[in-house]
Parts: structure tokens; sequence; C-alpha cells
């Protein structure tokens, strides 16, 4: 898979990983349009923070990746370092150092090895040599077990959008999760971008969740490199869009530990915004996670999710319906024997969960994964 016209790619190890690429830096041939969504914590690190900074502007021209280190936590002299990763790549690239973004992912609370840094500055060739969207990817991953990219034609014209993404654990999103790194050769202004890229992350990136925990450094940024010329602006977006929702969901499968795709959606709600809250509520639900993990088709357990929701107060549970996949199982309550049979469903390695809550026309769908041991013991052992 290769990046679209008008970007290259550099990538390498430089030895914060031991043994696989942890350095990429992704460039246009020019300052372009891009946008850039960022987490909400009030940890937010310092790739976080001076990326906001430099791509207010909505442009840019590069973006430089480093994995197993996140720089976050680490005071005045993170700041220092991640504004010296800037300088360098932009000085490499021969580009004003306002039009580099930094992303970081990994171990909170540990400096950048500068030494380390430098000499992965030093090593980007001039000009850029690579158009291998893969390979960017693999370089972003820290425990994740794929490498995970995605592409979409722009219907009526050459344009492309390819987009690569980490992130399988620390999944909440808050306005982004992860890190996502978004790409295309339309031609689209600035203004556009920002307002079509917003839409398209509430319905993709801000609809997953592997743990309920919002990382530090959530990154999400599109450039848009116009080499292919003016697109209409609805293909666009339904290519962006898809794009962003096939990431959204590798990121859901390949959550720590996870051995189902867990699906969640939610109909007849107030508006959209109340759906969304509603399917958050079941697909975070730790008792409903490992229900599906264990394929036990615990309903009771999705009708208390539904019921936290205490200030929604027009939900009725005598409006609300229950599925599993085809199958109702609220109000009709089906005879153990028939629950049984589930089981199956349930142990599958996509599980939808369909509510209907009876109010108006509001839906949205929502993302996440089962609930295992594995993902337990891997979290309790992360940095030791």
């Amino acid at each position: 898979m290769h990046l679209p016209g008008g970007f290259h790619c550099h990538v390498a190890n430089i030895g914060i990983k031991d043994d696989t690429d942890d350095f990429v830096v992704i460039a246009a041939d020019r300052p372009v349009p891009a946008v850039g969504l960022f987490t909400k914590s009030r940890f937010a690190g310092p790739s976080v923070t001076l990326s906001q900074r430099h791509v207010a502007d909505r442009r840019a021209r590069a973006v430089v990746v480093v994995s197993k280190n996140s720089n976050v936590a680490t005071g005045a002299d993170g700041e220092r370092d991640a504004a010296r990763l800037a300088e360098g790549v932009a000085r490499r690239l021969g580009c004003e150092t306002e039009d580099v973004l930094v992303a970081s992912t990994g171990v909170i609370g540990r400096r950048y090895p500068m030494e380390r840094i430098e000499a992965g500055i030093a090593g980007i060739p001039a000009p850029l040599p690579s158009t291998d969207a893969l390979a960017a990817a693999r370089g972003l991953m820290t425990t994740d077990t794929v490498a995970k990219a995605a592409t979409a034609q722009v219907a009526g014209s050459s344009a492309r959008v390819v987009g690569i993404a980490k992130g399988v654990g620390m999944i909440e999103p808050d306005m982004a999760t992860h890190i996502s790194l978004l790409f295309t050769d339309a031609a689209v202004e600035a203004e556009a971008l920002d307002a079509m890229y917003h839409r398209v992350v509430d319905r993709t990136f801000n609809c997953v969740s592997i743990d309920t925990d919002t990382s530090t450094s959530d990154t999400s940024i599109c450039f848009a490199s116009g080499v292919a010329g003016p697109v209409e602006p609805g293909p666009l977006e339904a290519a962006v869009h898809d794009v962003a929702l096939d990431l959204t969901k590798q990121i859901a499968r390949d959550g720590e530990g996870a051995n189902s795709l867990l699906e969640v959606r939610v109909g007849g709600a107030r508006d959209a915004t109340q759906a969304k809250r509603v399917a958050k509520a079941v697909v975070n639900s730790p008792l409903v996670k490992t229900a599906v993990h264990g394929g036990d088709p615990n309903w009771g357990r999705v009708a208390m999710a539904i019921g936290k929701c205490s200030e929604d107060t027009d939900i009725d549970q005598r409006d609300v319906v229950i599925r599993f996949g085809e199958a109702e199982v609220y109000p009709t309550l089906l005879a153990d024997d028939d629950l049984a049979a589930l089981s199956s469903y349930i142990k599958g390695d996509h599980v939808v969960i369909d509510i209907g809550l009876g109010i108006a026309d509001g839906a949205a769908t929502v993302w996440g994964c089962d609930l295992s041991d594995a993902y337990v013991r891997f979290n309790a052992d992360y940095t030791t």
C-alpha cells in the first residue's frame, strides 16, 4: 500500500525499540492543508501541545512519530526535547519548524533518549525515499499485534485516501484517540478539511473504546497534498470516513488480549448523542465485556449498563429492546435452552449487540472488544 501522491516517508529503528522500527517521518512536498485532533487529557504530552500550536493555522508539511516512548509527564525537559525533535526534522526537510508535527506513543514518565533521537534525525535522507504506507504503519506499533492501514478511492476522481494507525490499549477517545494519520492527494481548502475531519472523527475514532482510559498522547491528523486536483466534497468525505472506520474496527479487533470485536448499535434514541452515550455505557461495561469473552449470553448485563444512564430519564425499560445479533433477548424472555444456543454466537469473533430505546430516531454505533485475563496480565506487567 503506497501513500497518495505528494507524500513520502522514512522509517527506521533508532534504538528505542530493541529490534523493530520506531521512528517514522512522513512529509508532503510542501506545506499543505492539515488538521489535527488531540487528547483533552490534563496530562497531555509535549508532542500534543507542540503539534496543537504548529497546526493551529491548519497547515503543515510533515509529521514525525516516535514509538515506544511517549515523553509524557517529563516536565520542561520533555518540552525542550520535543522542540528539538521538531527543529531537527525541519532542518533535514528544509522547512520551518512550525510546519513539523510530532506524535509519540509508549511508556509515560520517561524522557526521549535524545542521543538516539539526534542520531535518528541525522539519518533522515533527503529527499525522503519511500511511499510504503505499511512500513510506516509498522513503525507506529507498540503493543499492536498487526500493522493497521487502510485505503479508499475518492469516487469520480483519481484521488486516494490512505490511513495508518496504532492503538490497542488505553483507548477511550476524548476528541481523538490513539495515533492515526490520514493522507489524501485531493485538493481541499483547509477550513473545509477541518470541518470534514471533525465530522468523520466523531463518527469513527470517537466511537471506539478498548478499556475506558483516555491516553495522554492521543493524536489524529489528516493532510491533503492536492496533487490529484479538486474533488467533490461528498465523495471525499465518504472516502475519508471509509478509511477512518476501517482503522477504527482494526483497533477494536486488536484490543490487548481481545478475541472478539464487539459492536454495539443503539437506535430509537432521542438523538445521536444519547445513542452514543448509551452504546458507550454498554461497550465499556467490564461485565458485558467479560460475558462476551466467556461466551455468556447474559443480556441482564446489557440491561444493567443501559440503566446506568440514569440522567436519561426518557429511557423507559418497557420500551427497550435488546438483541444479540438477530435474536431478541429482551423483552422476549428466551428459555434456557435458547439462551444456551446463543453461546456459540457470543463466542464468535464479531459480536453485535443491538438496542432499541423506543424514544425517537437517534442512532449510533460504537466498537470495542471483550475483556480477557490476557489483558489483565499484560497490563499488570507492562513496565516490569
